[in-house]
């Protein structure tokens, strides 16, 4: 048996459209659902026999909203599943849902097909944040919501934070985590807010709107991580926080660069050392599935400098961090360079290293597309730099 794998099935339909969001979602398309759900299976099927040689030890059904697609096609999707792939007998199976969309006859007919962890969006508990920006539910509705959870006796719950929110205040987002506590889920997951262009938010935010600037962000992150560290959460990730053992399998994945099979509408996958993503509109995968039609947006083979590049983009975003003869053994590359700019980084409290491997703080995931961008030219003018010695050495032909 090879590596083992995660699997991710998308479900694109909502009940309606949130004014940040920018994932592949569809609101008022309920009309295809059933045809998508042929898609869906069909892919599943034709899928499964290229990872005969690898065990799934993790499943994830996002969106989109997965709890508004219903309890019967989620139970076919788990059958074929398990029918089509090999399927480990500890398997975490993740799916998500809104508040407003889930019930313990859900719950329960689910549970009894495996799911085992829920992902629920809350994203604040006052009610008039979540009107700002047009989430369906209620703060009560999440209350009754994961009630259903544990009636159900799924012991796995994420619920899914949104800090930065049109009216937010520090008072507003401290209430909100305080509320979340009370719940007590085993995993939570806290967004600073993202202007997407194209959504409508930031059609508002053009317009003149004016959202917490990233000064606030910043100072109700870092409360954030605080108050959740008092709370028994452990920070494993710039986003996630986690009770021990309760760490999202699956979401380690993507961190940790370690293969999945991503199926549906705009999914993405890196399996097999290539990188690829299903087109991103519905039809198009429907027809591309079900007819023969055009169903890549795009693929290419990924060469092990560029996942050289990955580990330190990928790793870094985690509290495990990067070692430098793992990053020497898995790539082949120098570490020095990269190993002084993080003392650099440690002089001025963004990174730390713990034993023989560096990650960075809170104050540095903060600013972490800046560091990792730094450790980046770091690495480019490292590698330039040994390729050209080569060359002078002998070792590698000049090209003309």
């Amino acid at each position: 048996m090879g590596e083992s794998l995660g699997l991710y099935l998308h479900i694109p339909f909502c009940r309606s459209k949130c004014d940040y969001c920018d994932f592949y979602s569809l609101a008022g398309r309920d009309d295809r659902m059933d045809d998508y759900q042929k898609a869906l299976l069909r892919n599943i099927a034709e899928t499964a026999p290229l990872a005969r040689e690898n065990e799934v030890n993790s499943i994830y059904i996002g969106g989109g909203t997965p709890s508004w697609y219903g309890e019967k096609r989620l139970a076919e999707i788990l059958t074929a599943v398990k029918k089509k792939f090999h399927v480990a007998k500890g398997v975490e199976i993740t799916l998500e849902v809104n508040p407003d969309s889930v019930s313990l006859k859900m719950l329960r007919h689910l549970r009894r097909l495996g799911v085992n962890r829920i992902s629920m969006g809350m994203q604040s508990a006052c009610d008039g944040e979540l009107r700002a920006v047009h989430r369906p539910h209620t703060f009560q509705q999440v209350v009754d919501g994961v009630a259903a959870v544990r009636q159900a006796k799924i012991r796995n719950l994420n619920l899914d934070l949104i800090f930065g929110l049109p009216g937010q205040t520090e008072e507003s987002w401290r209430e909100t985590v305080e509320k979340t506590l009370a719940l007590e889920p085993e995993h939570l997951s806290c967004y600073g807010l993202t202007v997407e262009p194209g959504t409508p938010l930031a059609e508002r935010v053009e317009r003149g709107e004016r959202l917490p600037d990233d000064d606030v962000q910043s100072s109700l992150y870092l409360w954030t991580v605080d108050r959740l560290a008092q709370a028994g959460y452990d920070q494993y990730e710039i986003s996630n926080f986690a009770k021990s053992g309760y760490q999202s399998r699956h979401n380690l994945k993507y961190w940790m660069g370690r293969p999945y099979l991503g199926l549906g509408v705009a999914a993405h996958s890196d399996f097999g050392g290539c990188r690829y993503a299903y087109v991103r509109d519905l039809e198009g995968y429907i027809h591309g599935v079900l007819d023969g039609g055009e169903l890549l947006a795009e693929s290419e083979r990924i060469p092990p400098r560029e996942r050289g590049s990955e580990y330190l983009m990928l790793r870094l975003r985690t509290t495990h961090g990067i070692e430098e003869w793992e990053y020497r053994r898995e790539y082949y590359m120098n570490f020095d360079p990269i190993a002084a700019k993080l003392a650099q980084f440690e002089q001025k409290g963004w990174a730390v290293r713990a034993g023989r491997r560096w990650h960075f703080t809170p104050e540095g995931f903060l600013l972490s597309n800046r560091l990792i961008g730094e450790l980046l030219e770091v690495q480019e003018s490292a590698t330039l730099v040994n390729t050209l010695e080569k060359i002078r050495g002998g070792q590698l032909p000049e090209t003309k």
